[in-house]
């Protein structure tokens, strides 16, 4: 009779909480393998296929035998790429030995979180955050501190609140920009303000994720490493996997001080080596060529924003700002905890987002695992037939919700 052994896995790896989006989305898939139509927005994943010309560059680098072991930091032509890509699109000066390619932003993260978190280092978190942040931060040692903004400060965290947070033992600053999951931006001004604030701590770091810069509706991206002041202390995190439709190649990286680079190629070494060839050849190409492909996706996600706000605005009760950039809502639904509709009761984020799978069949996230109990998220990476029959869905769900 076999026996349950889980008791023999690491502290690290029990104490590691699920990934909620992919938890969810899973959730979905088996219900959908029931029979029962099932329409998920829970991913963060673009519906659009690959550019060809990525597609067709990928082949090519095939065909020319790129099927090798590539050196950790990724190949030179990607890393030149990403330098001149730093320059052009955000004014950040790196050099090639400042660059290391990961097999996605997730793994940058990681990667930067083993190099830098001793025991007891704490991580200021922004929040909302997306799901993976702290329990990376919790894997390399450190401590995550959630330093939270709700709906009426657009769910961003203020340099008041930052400057009273930093304490003896804060080592970095983690936040997105765009965000994930409240698709929040922060302004020029505001990244500004927060710089001023982090200015007076030389042995603070700021891990800048801008993996939705592409997905921006605001007139520019700004990067926080571009301010004079911080730019010794900041880690600029990107990737291919939004702006360009390539959640499957696994393709990040990172720009930093050499110091940094060097240890997350220690890191990296050590775990993985290097991403693969012929995808790093295919993302070169992606970076140094047209991004009439990227603009019109970005095109097409506006579209789906303005649909999705008024369906959201249309649902009694559910409080949505107009996000800038990346493709999720993350709306307040507080007003429905308590209700019920004789039967069931929605009591949090939690049992809400469990209500409208199993009686609206849509998949949505908790915000509990972005850090804010009052909201859920969705995502509108689809179309926007689809997006229009999910939020009616939800609509006459809570109907019954007195």
């Amino acid at each position: 009779m076999a026996t349950d052994k889980s008791q023999y896995l690491s502290d690290k790896v029990r104490n590691m909480s699920e990934s909620a989006t992919i938890k969810m989305a899973g959730m979905a898939r088996a219900m959908k393998a029931e029979g029962k139509d099932v329409i998920s927005l829970s991913l963060g994943e673009p519906d659009f296929d690959t550019p060809q010309h990525i597609k067709d560059a990928a082949k090519q680098a095939l065909d020319d035998g790129y099927t090798k072991y590539t050196p950790v930091p990724g190949l030179i032509e990607l890393r030149e790429a990403i330098v001149t890509k730093f320059k052009r699109d955000n004014n950040l000066e790196f050099t090639t030995d400042e660059i290391v390619v990961s097999n996605g932003a997730k793994q940058s993260i990681a990667n930067i979180c083993l190099a830098l978190l001793n025991p007891g280092d704490e991580v200021i978190i922004f929040a909302p955050y997306w799901v993976s942040y702290s329990e990376i931060v919790k894997f390399a040692g450190g401590t995550p501190v959630s330093l939270h903004a709700d709906i009426s400060a657009d769910f961003k965290v203020s340099a008041k609140q930052l400057d009273q947070a930093i304490n003896p033992k804060t080592k970095a600053i983690l936040f997105s920009s765009p965000c994930n999951p409240t698709g929040s931006v922060y302004t020029k001004d505001e990244l500004e303000e927060l710089v001023d604030v982090i200015d007076k701590y030389d042995d603070l770091f700021i891990i800048s994720d801008e993996i939705y810069e592409h997905i921006n509706f605001t007139e520019a991206h700004a990067s926080i490493g571009t301010f004079d002041k911080v730019k010794d202390q900041t880690i600029t995190v990107n990737g291919m996997s939004k702006g360009f439709a390539m959640t499957g190649w696994r393709l990040g990286y990172m720009g930093a001080p050499k110091w940094i680079a060097d240890a997350c190629k220690k890191v990296q070494g050590q775990f993985t080596s290097g991403a693969t060839a012929f995808g790093q050849k295919a993302a070169a190409h992606a970076l140094s060529s047209d991004l009439r492909p990227t603009l019109e996706m970005k095109a097409a996600y506006l579209k789906r924003k303005t649909l999705v706000k008024s369906l959201l605005d249309d649902i009694p009760g559910i409080v949505a700002n107009d996000p800038k950039g990346a493709f999720y809502f993350f709306a307040d639904i507080s007003y429905y905890f308590g209700k019920t509709d004789g039967v069931f009761t929605i009591t949090d984020a939690n049992s809400f987002c469990e209500i409208i799978l199993q009686q609206a069949h849509v998949a949505a996230v908790t915000g509990s695992a972005f850090g804010d109990d009052n909201c859920f998220r969705i995502s509108y990476a689809s179309s926007e037939e689809v997006l229009t029959e999910a939020l009616t869905r939800i609509k006459t769900c809570l109907a019954k919700f007195a």
